[in-house]
């Protein structure tokens, strides 16, 4: 029997449709060597830019045959519908503003989604594309790629298993630097500054919904209210660029939500630290081989990739031995494999690997558009507490 899972179930590799992320794009890239790295998945076709000219030479370098080097999303999706060796999924990495539109069009083919966060731009349209989601029972994987980090996925394990006891304390922040200077913008970043196309919230859409998925994914609560504040600290921006914001969690628990890309000379810090009865977990993604378990009354602990003590979810994810560090492509290729797995499993008609179903699904991203628009509506309330 093969040792990979999709092949032994449908003795072939998935077929993947990519839309978007050509040409000047760091996301595309990184979708696509996330899909290919344990080799589940095998690109077959694509739109890379609204630009025909641009997709068609994008196409072109990827290797697809001209028959299948496309131009218009919907195009492709009723042509390979129609062909016997049809895609298996869709992997959509395009401006936020047409994820919903993508995705329903492929939902509606019969196939499988991979889409990058966050899942659109408004609550309605969030409810509307998960909603279809339940109503095809299709995959649908969104790419929130920190959850596929091996230490974060051993923190969600231990606090399952009990490890901390009852969640009292959770502390979350992503703070970056890259838009504090808008003397440089990168061209391939304009869409993100204009709010029909970025969303509500540029700092809530780029990496907000980021930190909120990461407390929901280990803690498994909810955020049930918010005390926020959103705004710009550069001077004279027209968007988002800072969001803070006090929790209160559906147990009870407390917590602080701080996240940024105007914070001069931060690179990509992500931290959180998540306090129990037991002890508490402190992980950072610049160090993410890391997580620090303190457990009450004892010495400080320190879990690494298949070190000991690492649990089977944490396993899964680990493609190095003890000792090397894992990460963000690591994590993206992690939901890759999850999806493609899960996605072979529903074609075959078997149940999927329990272990293959953690990836954010789009329940994570409507409760991410959800929350995303309760630190707006607290903020302009001056602060005053918000239900999600």
């Amino acid at each position: 029997m093969s040792l990979n899972p999709v092949v032994s179930l449908l003795g072939r590799r998935l077929r993947l449709a990519v839309i978007g992320g050509g040409p000047g794009s760091f996301i595309g890239p990184m979708h696509r060597l996330a899909a290919r790295m344990d080799d589940r998945f095998e690109v077959v076709t694509g739109v890379l830019s609204s630009n025909p000219d641009r997709a068609r030479a994008a196409g072109a370098e990827l290797g697809f045959a001209p028959e299948r080097n496309h131009t218009n999303v919907h195009e492709l999706l009723d042509a390979e519908r129609t062909r016997a060796d049809a895609i298996d999924a869709v992997a959509i990495m395009t401006p936020n503003d047409s994820h919903l539109e993508y995705a329903v069009a492929a939902l509606d083919r019969g196939f499988d989604v991979i889409c990058d966060k966050p899942m659109t731009n408004t609550i309605e349209e969030a409810e509307t594309l998960h909603q279809k989601v339940l109503d095809t029972g299709l995959v649908f994987c969104l790419t929130h790629n920190y959850t596929g980090y091996a230490m974060v996925r051993q923190a969600k394990a231990m606090v399952e298993a009990g490890q901390l006891g009852p969640i009292r304390l959770v502390q979350i922040e992503y703070v970056q630097g890259g838009k504090a200077d808008e003397s440089k913008p990168d061209p391939m970043e304009k869409w993100r500054f204009v709010p029909g196309r970025g969303g509500p919230s540029l700092v809530m859409g780029d990496i907000g919904c980021h930190a909120h998925n990461l407390i929901r994914f280990v803690t498994g609560l909810e955020v049930a209210e918010v005390a926020a504040e959103v705004g710009a600290i550069v001077p004279n921006r027209q968007v988002h660029d800072f969001a803070g914001a006090m929790l209160r969690f559906e147990n009870g628990a407390r917590g602080s939500f701080w996240a940024t890309q105007a914070a001069a000379g931060v690179e990509n810090c992500l931290r959180f630290r998540i306090s129990g009865t037991k002890g508490s977990l402190e992980w950072l993604q610049e160090i993410p081989q890391v997580l620090t378990f303190k457990p009450l009354g004892a010495p400080a602990e320190t879990r690494t990739p298949n070190g000991p003590g690492t649990l089977p979810l944490a396993k899964r994810a680990c493609r190095v031995v003890a000792g090397h560090p894992g990460g963000f492509s690591e994590g993206f290729a992690n939901l890759y494999m999850d999806a493609a797995e899960a996605i072979a499993a529903r074609r075959a008609g078997q149940p999927a690997d329990p272990l293959a179903l953690y990836f954010p699904n789009s329940f994570d991203g409507l409760m991410g558009v959800r929350f995303a628009y309760a630190v707006i509506e607290s903020s302009n309330a001056n602060g005053q507490w918000v239900k999600c």
